[in-house]
């Protein structure tokens, strides 16, 4: 899979995705459609095998090039099932190395049903994890921390929800902002009501972008 994906390598296009990132990676220039055609071969034999392959992942976050992490990205999340809230460190370790919103926002839904596991089982570990993730002294842990549980619509856990954007109000950040935006705009598909008192009763700590992006479809 490796060499199938430096066989489709673009330089051309991998200008174009490198100049996107803001020139901080290195790129082969396999579009997502492309990328996802070669590996699915490889992540459907991985899931059949059902193994949790940790070095494969740590090899594709070490390669140059941004798609391999992608891939490690989209491996973890066809195997998520094998994870558990044991591996939620190595995900973060993998959010704080070279991070940037792309592959932090990739972990979103690995993160979130590794967390809404540890629920239904009747175990709070996920739980009290992500709120400490909520005030991690990094940026990016924290961006994951409010937007894992993006498209899980009914269930969502509201009081989660409401407690880690409080954490994060008044940051200043704009990748903070911008994903509170976000968690608040996704759930309000689901439950606008909620999204207006919540807006209604901190819009004075949240900044006008989260506000705006919360109120897209209210």
């Amino acid at each position: 899979m490796f060499a199938d994906l430096r066989a489709a390598a673009d330089g051309e296009r991998a200008a174009q995705m490198a100049a996107y990132m803001r020139d901080q990676f290195r790129y082969l220039g396999v579009q997502t459609p492309a990328r996802r055609k070669i590996s699915r071969p490889f992540l459907n034999a991985a899931k059949k095998e059902r193994l949790l392959d940790w070095d494969f992942v740590d090899v594709c976050w070490r390669a140059e090039e941004r798609e391999f992490q992608y891939v490690a990205a989209d491996y973890l999340r066809k195997v998520n099932r094998l994870l558990t809230v044991a591996d939620l460190p190595r995900i973060r370790g993998l959010a704080v190395t070279k991070p940037w919103w792309d592959t932090v926002d990739s972990l979103n839904a690995t993160v979130g049903s590794v967390v809404a596991r540890s629920s239904e089982a009747h175990s709070c570990e996920g739980r009290e994890l992500i709120l400490k993730w909520a005030r991690d002294e990094s940026m990016w842990v924290r961006r994951l921390a409010i937007d894992h549980q993006l498209q899980r619509k009914e269930s969502t856990d509201v009081e989660l929800l409401s407690s880690i954007i409080e954490a994060n109000l008044g940051s200043g950040e704009f990748f903070i902002d911008k994903a509170i935006g976000w968690a608040l705009r996704d759930y309000s598909k689901t439950d606008p009501e909620w999204v207006r008192a919540f807006i209604a009763e901190h819009r004075r700590d949240m900044a006008a972008l989260a506000v705006r992006e919360a109120s897209k479809y209210l």
